[in-house]
């Protein structure tokens, strides 16, 4: 039987010998999903697997088993590869059949040709997906998930070794001459001439047959690798960190859609006979431009240096739920294991919220009312949508805060703490205009470029406006305002088509903090009534988190993601109690109770109730749900007495 080494480091030496033993069956693809899915449940064996979210490419051995957590940023046309070929020794006629899946360039012996014409041939289709990582990801999920794989480090020292696939020194080189070198290919060339996996070195003769995708040679307008713009990885917010990844799918990929978060298994190809293969391409100058139906920066983008950005061949893929590694990774299964956590963490639930209200209420300057609304809108998320209207979206505006904007920055630290992906938007009028907000279809290189609001779902987006200083918007500035108002509003953001714009549906905490009521819309605005101004905002902060154990922190991380995964409902008896409270409320001050005022204390006692970890709405928190609101307005009331352009 094969060892723990054997499936993790030589994935495709398993995929051969299932191949072996089932050909010329077809349920030898089934046999190998069923193989990896089985391997992968043994004693945490996914622990053993190293992520590229965690380790550079280059540490990684080519051709071994790796995972990656992603969000899908793109998705490109399906491409076609031979699933099963046939090579051939010219001098002996022996005959040996291959398979195709999980590789990039075809393997063929010494003195071995593919036979294109043979019956043995098998055509299929897989689905290449551009994935990035989680957009805004906080630096505690990579700390723990990097430090949750106890196996990890001596599972994988195999990846350093020597491979056949490169030279000696591609591994003592550094990222950026990996880069170099991608740039430069005739650098490679010079490296790896005569080393093809095919006789007389003749690399195209390998390779030309594999190639996976039915897109002609980029032709006449040639852009040289050593003039062309360097790469961009199409990263949705700035700084990024990461690597991009070519995720090749081959079963269910119907499932996957774009801004989808995965977890996916695969076979690492990083082979630098692809960087040579494209820059050939794209330096081909003998072909018919009319017959070229890629573009050379279509060729660019899609067939990018694998060293820059690797490709996974996918075994596995699963949607996550969510991305906080101190979770189960599916809390949907009813696994044991699964309910003892949530019944354990669910039994110690008020000491860790009375925790969380005092931290957050310290970190809002001592406004315990603002604090549980903060708590309420963290655990937002939206649970259906009725037609457009999205059902548990619940956007704060926390109003009253510090014109300098040091308040701000030090509260998004915080929050930046608690959830597992977030991002601060300074909103300001140079911002505005001058920030791609909506992602767009770039038709020359067939690409989704992407814009600051193509988030995963769950995100927290903190939006800081009391920065912002009279001035002119421009068109593209109105724009981004009205995409930023369709998020709070709808919750979908429509990506930019040229000729049309496609609705793509979202899910993402807004947070808006201003000084006056906000610009933007929102679904609830507190005003902020600080109790303590602290003559150092930023050592206040700091105190406040080195104050908090690593371990209560831990305990709010799991508190705010396990809460918003939770169902909800009302009974019929408390749903005939609340419309018998609301009519008597309509009758003593019909002009201040309106619809929506019953639709905002229902949820905000929707949310009460969660965050107390009961899944059903009481009397008593329908009451609790009922004083938060009084208690919110009765504040703003009197902010509109001591300033009337406040409401």
């Amino acid at each position: 039987m094969p060892c723990v080494g054997d499936w993790l480091n030589s994935p495709l030496s398993i995929v051969q010998g299932i191949f072996a033993q089932n050909v010329p069956n077809s349920d030898w693809e089934k046999k190998v999903t069923e193989y990896f899915k089985e391997k992968l449940k043994e004693n945490n064996a996914t622990n053993w697997v190293p992520s590229l979210n965690d380790v550079p490419v280059h540490y990684l051995k080519p051709n071994s088993l790796v995972k990656f957590r992603c969000m899908v940023q793109d998705m490109f046309d399906p491409e076609f590869y031979m699933g099963v070929y046939e090579t051939v020794d010219p001098n002996t006629n022996a005959r040996v059949l291959h398979f195709g899946k999980y590789r990039d360039v075809a393997e063929c012996g010494p003195q071995q040709e593919i036979d294109l014409n043979s019956s043995q041939t098998v055509t299929s289709e897989r689905q290449t997906f551009y994935c990035v990582p989680v957009p805004g990801e906080s630096a505690w999920v990579k700390e723990i998930s990097f430090l949750a794989e106890p196996a990890y480090i001596s599972a994988s020292q195999a990846r350093v070794s020597p491979s056949t696939s490169y030279t000696p020194s591609r591994h003592k080189r550094s990222y950026e001459e990996d880069e170099d070198m991608d740039l430069h290919p005739s650098k490679q060339k010079e490296q790896h001439m005569g080393k093809g996996c095919c006789s007389g070195g003749d690399i195209h003769g390998c390779v030309e047959p594999k190639r996976l995708e039915t897109e002609a040679s980029a032709g006449h307008h040639v852009i040289s690798p050593n003039c062309s713009p360097p790469l961009d990885l199409n990263f949705p917010l700035p700084g990024e960190k990461g690597p991009a990844c070519l995720v090749k799918v081959y079963e269910n990929w119907e499932s996957f859609k774009v801004n989808d978060v995965l977890e996916v298994f695969g076979v690492l190809s990083v082979d630098p006979v692809l960087s040579i293969v494209n820059s050939e391409e794209r330096d081909s100058s003998t072909l018919d431009p009319m017959e070229c139906m890629d573009t050379a920066e279509e060729q660019r983008v899609h067939s990018p240096p694998a060293s820059l950005v690797p490709r996974i061949h996918v075994i596995l893929a699963q949607k996550l739920q969510h991305i906080n590694p101190l979770l189960p990774a599916c809390l949907s299964e009813e696994e044991s294991k699964t309910c003892e956590f949530v019944s354990n963490f669910m039994s110690e639930l008020s000491p860790v919220r009375a925790e969380l209200l005092g931290f957050l209420t310290h970190a809002l300057l001592g406004d315990s009312l603002a604090a549980e609304y903060l708590i309420l809108h963290l655990i937002s998320t939206v649970y259906a949508r009725r037609d457009v209207l999205p059902l548990g979206k619940f956007t704060v505006n926390l109003s009253g805060c510090p014109r300098n904007g040091a308040f701000t920055e030090h509260l998004y630290r915080l929050i930046q703490q608690l959830v597992p992906a977030s991002y601060h938007l300074r909103m300001s009028i140079e911002s505005m205009n001058h920030s791609r907000f909506i992602p767009h279809k770039d038709y020359t290189a067939n690409r989704l470029v992407s814009g600051l609001l193509q988030l995963a779902s769950n995100t927290s987006l903190v939006i800081d406006e009391t920065q912002l200083e009279q001035g002119q918007l421009d068109t593209a500035g109105v724009h981004n305002v009205t995409a930023l108002g369709n998020l709070i509003t709808w919750q979908k953001v429509d990506y930019d088509f040229n000729y049309h714009r496609m609705e793509f549906p979202c899910n993402i905490n807004v947070l808006i903090t201003s000084e006056g009521r906000s610009l933007l819309p929102s679904d609830c605005q507190v005003h902020l009534q600080p109790q303590i101004i602290p003559p150092n905002m930023e050592e206040y902060m700091s105190s406040l988190l080195t104050a908090v154990l690593p371990s209560v922190l831990n305990k709010f991380r799991i508190y705010l993601s396990l809460l918003r995964l939770l169902d909800y409902s009302i009974s019929d008896e408390v749903t005939k109690a609340v419309e018998e409270d609301f009519v008597e409320m309509r009758k003593n001050n019909p002009e201040s109770v309106t619809a929506d005022d019953l639709h905002k204390m229902l949820l905000v006692a929707r949310f009460l109730s969660l965050s107390a970890g009961q899944t059903t709405l009481s009397r008593e928190r329908w009451l609790r749900a009922k004083q938060l609101e009084a208690l919110r307005k009765a504040r703003l009331q009197q902010q509109q007495s001591v300033n009337g352009n406040e409401l």
